[in-house]
């Protein structure tokens, strides 16, 4: 591909080292002494709106205001999720009779692990997760260690075969709030291209492309393009 980082879908596939580069200890220090500026700073510039989104979905949905989820972090280690809910109670089950009974939607499951239209969603949740305000409780899990402001996306158990020959690739960095392929597209790629973007990105790796990446992320969050 050609265009990136962040000018917009790969045509072509992306070349990419068979071992993942190594940050030096200097360089990791670097990104993460970003990181936990960038999330004192959000906790001090944007407290009020953490705290009015939890009460919009305390109002809306009940308790618990947040969801939590186990992903696979750095080294293969596992961690706790943090997002603000925005799906309805047994929402595995939901998803999983929904894909049952609708084989477009189980196509459209497999090849992007999103969908269109999911059932599991809250009318306040598609508002916020269209802005990406769920994906604010993941400041903690930046403070925490568990994750980076800028990193390959948070995978699922699940999804851990879907990387392949990358998979090492995924556990070389923290995961990140945001990423590569949020900025090259979002939800309008495959899952399969979302893994070479973000071995690519681990690869690539300078402070220059994080704050691209950061630049282009708050550009598509405002437009809300190829959100979900």
């Amino acid at each position: 591909m050609r265009r990136l980082p962040g000018g917009g879908e790969p045509s072509s596939p992306i070349p990419i080292t068979a071992s993942p580069r190594q940050l030096t200890r200097t360089q990791r220090g670097i990104k993460r002494s970003v990181d936990i500026l960038a999330a004192l700073v959000f906790f001090a510039l944007f407290g009020p709106l953490y705290l009015a989104v939890a009460l919009g979905v305390a109002i809306s949905m009940g308790r618990p205001v947040h969801f939590w989820q186990v992903r696979i972090g750095e080294g293969g280690q596992r961690f706790r999720f943090y997002k603000f809910r925005s799906m309805v109670r047994d929402s595995e089950t939901i998803l999983d009779d929904y894909l049952s009974k609708n084989d477009a939607a189980r196509t459209q499951w497999d090849t992007f692990q999103k969908l269109e239209k999911d059932p599991r969603i809250t009318p306040l949740g598609r508002i916020i997760r269209k802005i990406s305000l769920d994906e604010l409780p993941q400041f903690w899990n930046v403070l925490k260690g568990d994750m980076s402001l800028i990193g390959p996306r948070p995978c699922m158990e699940r999804q851990r075969s879907l990387y392949g020959r990358h998979w090492e690739h995924y556990c070389a960095m923290r995961p990140g709030i945001t990423g590569l392929w949020q900025v090259s597209g979002r939800n309008r790629l495959s899952y399969a291209q979302r893994v070479e973007l973000d071995a690519y990105y681990v690869n690539n790796w300078s402070l220059w492309l994080d704050l691209k990446i950061l630049a282009k992320t708050a550009t598509a969050v405002i437009s809300g393009e190829g959100s979900r």
